[in-house]
């Protein structure tokens, strides 16, 4: 599912409440890292797009897998959209779900919080929980979270050629600034 889809979709879930509070991401990053035994592969992408619904502590997230950058060599970057990541296919990653704790979020603080959703990858959906924290403060909102993604849970495949290349669990980092939503 796009993204475009995602927001209609969060726009017609949450209604059109004046006093329900949108936070959109204005400045966000997806960094991962594969740390295996003969190669570590590093990418990220700045294409973040993200919604909060601070009322109803739900959020969705979704970056395009053709939007990573870095690698150790373009032809890297190639072998990860087309073999692995099937980026025409599987154009993005979504996460979306609700916040587990109830927290205000127009008191400024630090907040320990539990993200459950739909974490989907290369087309496979899994529910997870993950851990992030909050920073609130004067009226923006940001989101650090990292977390790993285990290949095998979401139907990628590595050839035996290159296992000792891939890691099998890739860790994940989210950082992500919110702005309130203007209409």
């Amino acid at each position: 599912m796009n993204f475009t889809w995602i927001i209609a979709l969060i726009g017609l879930t949450f209604g059109q409440l004046s006093d329900t509070k949108l936070y959109e991401v204005d400045k966000g990053s997806v960094y991962f890292r594969s740390d295996a035994p003969l190669e570590l592969i590093e990418a990220s992408s700045t294409e973040l797009k993200g919604l909060i619904n601070a009322e109803e502590r739900t959020f969705a997230f979704s970056v395009p897998m053709s939007s990573f950058e870095g690698f150790n060599s373009p032809l890297q970057r190639v072998h990860f959209n087309e073999n692995y990541m099937e980026s025409k296919q599987y154009p993005n990653a979504t996460f979306s779900g609700k916040i587990i704790e109830n927290i205000d979020f127009t008191k400024d603080g630090l907040y320990t919080v539990r993200a459950k959703g739909q974490l989907n990858v290369h087309g496979i959906k899994r529910e997870r929980i993950i851990r992030s924290e909050l920073q609130v403060e004067e009226g923006q909102i940001e989101v650090r979270a990292d977390f790993t993604v285990l290949l095998a849970e979401h139907d990628i495949s590595i050839p035996k050629i290159v296992h000792q290349k891939i890691a099998e669990e890739i860790a994940v980092e989210i950082r992500a600034v919110f702005l309130p939503k203007t209409p």
